[in-house]
This record gives structure tokens, sequence and C-alpha cells, in this order.
């Protein structure tokens, strides 16, 4: 039976979208798709694989669960401009959105370590932020939002604050499962590590990953050669230090995020700026204000 999905996890990248992945997944009744982001609407490599390689991502999922995916690279314009033209050329009417956002310098910054360890970047961050500025785009959240809203209505998209998922996240689970439509009782495995941090990635290395690779080494490594030394030579291909920007670039990236968090905030009843947005964050979950169609437009 063809499937299409329930719900869609749409970002943004590095706000814990993949442990909300892994959390949903581990309920009775839902099920995600593996691998996690399929990214078929964005890509134009996997969009050519056809709506029937998609669906088979969901054909294995009991006829009864809710089946979902989580694709960061469908809010992240301009890269990917074709991404809502496709979900409203095949997706159904009844699909629900999910978007996570974090303090976006905070959001820059662990997205800056990413493409350090992809070996996209290798500039100092305050360089980076001119040479990479997909960097800023990703963390304009209103400016993300915004084709997503004018697409599907703000009731199909859950708004959703990193800072209260990591320290609410029982309750922003049921948030999650009601807004989805789920009748069972969710509950966090705190057994489940965090997912995906960029903090613990090691920096890609042909050559490291065709050694570490080679049959049987694996075993011997893990067998013969102690802790210690593995973290040691682990510690080679990590970031030493989070990177940190200039107080130049602060106010500068500052200026430009609370311009998107001004625009964001009218949506949601808040008066969001950088230096609040933990605090606001924290205190409770983000819901859409009463319908302003000024505030959209």
């Amino acid at each position: 039976m063809s499937r299409w999905p329930d719900l869609i996890i749409i970002g943004a990248m590095k706000c814990a979208t993949s442990t909300l992945h892994e959390q949903l997944a581990l309920q009775p009744g839902i099920f995600m798709s593996e691998p996690k982001e399929p990214n078929f609407f964005s890509n134009d490599e996997e969009y050519r694989r056809g709506p029937s390689w998609y669906q088979g991502l969901f054909q294995t999922a009991q006829q009864n669960s809710l089946c979902g995916e989580s694709s960061t690279h469908y809010t992240k314009l301009p890269t990917y401009p074709a991404t809502i033209e496709r979900m409203q050329k095949h997706l159904p009417a009844t699909v629900k959105f999910i978007y996570v956002m974090r303090h976006p310098i905070d959001r820059l910054v662990s997205q800056y370590i990413h493409e350090w360890t992809q070996r996209l970047v290798d500039v100092p961050i305050d360089q980076a932020i001119d040479t990479l500025p997909i960097l800023v785009d990703y963390s304009r959240y209103a400016m993300q939002l915004e084709p997503f809203i004018e697409a599907f209505g703000r009731e199909r998209i859950l708004p959703m604050f990193f800072e209260r998922l990591t320290s609410n996240a029982q309750d922003e689970l049921e948030r999650t499962c009601r807004f989805i439509g789920y009748n069972g009782s969710p509950r966090w495995d705190e057994s489940v590590g965090e997912q995906n941090a960029s903090s613990q990635r090691l920096r890609k290395s042909g050559v490291r990953d065709a050694v570490i690779n080679l049959p049987g080494l694996k075993w011997m490594r893990r067998t013969l050669v102690p802790q210690s030394m593995r973290d040691r030579v682990k510690g080679m291909w990590t970031m030493k230090q989070r990177p940190e920007l200039s107080a130049d670039n602060i106010a500068r990236l500052t200026a430009i995020f609370d311009e998107d968090l001004a625009r964001l905030g009218t949506w949601l009843g808040l008066n969001l700026t950088c230096v609040n947005f933990k605090k606001i964050a924290r205190q409770s979950p983000p819901n859409w204000a009463p319908i302003n169609r000024a505030s959209v437009a």
C-alpha cells in the first residue's frame, strides 16, 4: 500500500531534530523513516527517484501507524527553492509539519562546526559568515517559515523551541504527539542520548576512514587498543574548542537576526530578540497568535 507521511520535521538544522526523530520512532504506533533525512522534496537527485521510491520508505509501517520523516533541507532557503512546490504537488492536505528553532547565533555556530567536520569550510568562523552565507540564512526562521505558512497554513505547522525541547523534553514530546493526532501515551526515553551532535563528530578524512573500515580492523582496534589511546587519536580529528565570534560580528548578526525574530514574534505573539530568546524559549511552548493577515504578508 502506498503511503505518504503524516508528519514531517522540516528543521531547523542543528536544533535537535535527530533527537526528536529518534524519540518519536520509539513510540508504539509511530513509524519514522530510515534514513531520517530522505530530502525527497528538496534535493533534485532524490526527487528524480520518484514518488514510488519515497513512499517505499513507509511501506513496512503498520497500517494504523503514523508515519514521518525529518529532512532539515526543507527549510534551507535559498539552497533548495523547489521544496514547497514539490510538496504541494504530492503531499495530501493532512500532513503536519514541525519546525524547531534555536537561538539563531547558537544554531549558526553549531552549523559551522558541522560544515567544518564535512570539510565544507576551512576558514575561521568570523570569515565564514561572509564566505558561507547559508550560516546566516538557515537561522532566519521567519524567512524559512513564511513559504510554509503561505502554502499550508499555520494550523498545519507546530513551532517549537530547541531550548524548551531540551529542558522540558517530556512536555514537548506530548505536545508534538497531540499535534500529529497520536492517541497513545508517549514517553521520552532518557536512556537515548543526544543524536547527531556536531561537537562529537570527526572531521572527514578519506584515508583515515578507508583504513578504519578495513575488514577485521574495527575488532582489533576495540579489542587491543586502550580507550584512552583511541580518545587521543579521535582528538586529532575533532574541533578542540567551540568557535567564538568577534564582538563586532555578534553585534552585526544580532541586528540581522533581531529583524527576523521581530517578524517571527508577531506570528507567535512574542517579543523575540537575540538577547531574550533563550529566556522566552524556556518559559512556555510557542503557539501561533490570533491571525493577523498583515503580519504574515
